[in-house]
């Protein structure tokens, strides 16, 4: 049996040691990109490797994409290489924000063609609230081999997207918070606002106080509500940077609707073009 959506601490203990097993550690802060490694460095579940959402889950900047563009798949194969990952490893991704970072390795994973990888339902808190132990030990690793087959279909980039929008062949939703989405309290892009026509689904809205998700059935009708009838095929993912945006994609997969698909560029590459429309309230404004 493998794990593809959600795994559960007590699932994931049964299972420490395990040589088909890979444990990957994403917790990272915006703020403090160096803040994760250090974390993990002072304990985490034994076996997980660290995986660090700038160096090896994203490529460098560069005057065109947004904070976090995808790297190649050649190069994150290598990275899953390196940590251990083979064609028939069970991954389980975790970090201490609700799964929103362990989301994207989630979401990468799937697009290279390997849908054995899940996250830890509830994260670092759920572990330790299940009495379950944390190391500051470093794994032995044998590395593997790891042939990336990439899903283009499972994202698109900015130029379809805009006649997409324009056509209305597509249903973009934002993953950002309400007052991000309505360009309020903007901290990290320097334009505030979002993609006019997109809707707003707060990734957050899908986890519970204990940052669980919530119910399969919650989750359906509360995307329900913000899909309003639209095919999950239609639908795209975004944020700020194409990271809780595959939260979302997590969230939707647990509902019952799949195929939707990710916008990895965002909100900080749609700005980059100036030319590019700017909305700013709620949605409904």
């Amino acid at each position: 049996m493998s794990y593809t959506t959600l795994v559960e601490p007590a699932q994931l203990a049964q299972h420490l040691g395990d040589p088909d097993w890979v444990i990957v550690d994403c917790r990272f802060d915006l703020a403090k990109p160096e803040a994760g490694r250090a974390l993990h460095r002072a304990g985490h579940i034994p076996g997980a490797r660290y995986a660090h959402l700038n160096e090896d889950l994203s490529a460098p900047i560069t005057p065109r994409t947004g904070r976090h563009p995808l790297p190649s798949p050649e190069k994150f194969a290598r990275r899953l290489g390196a940590w251990g990952i083979g064609a028939h490893t069970q991954v389980v991704a975790y970090d201490d924000a609700g799964g929103a970072i362990a989301a994207r390795l989630w979401w990468m994973l799937q697009w290279v063609s390997h849908d054995a990888v899940a996250v830890l339902n509830g994260g670092l808190s759920a572990w330790l609230a299940g009495g379950f132990p944390l190391t500051s030990a470093e794994p032995r690793v044998t590395p593997a081999t790891f042939v990336p087959r990439v899903r283009n279909e499972q994202a698109i980039t900015v130029d379809p997207l805009v006649p997409a929008l324009a056509d209305r062949s597509i249903v973009l939703v934002d993953a950002r918070s309400a007052d991000r989405f309505a360009g309020q309290n903007e901290v990290i892009d320097p334009i505030p606002g979002h993609v006019p026509g997109a809707r707003n689904h707060p990734f957050m809205s899908s986890l519970d106080s204990e940052r669980r998700f919530l119910p399969a059935e919650v989750l359906r009708e509360c995307w329900s509500r913000t899909l309003a009838g639209a095919p999950a095929e239609q639908v795209v993912t975004m944020c700020g940077s194409g990271v809780t945006a595959c939260h979302a994609l997590l969230a939707l997969r647990l509902a019952g609707f799949d195929g939707a698909r990710l916008y990895p560029g965002s909100w900080s590459e749609w700005i980059r073009d100036r030319s590019r429309p700017i909305a700013t309230g709620s949605e409904s404004d």
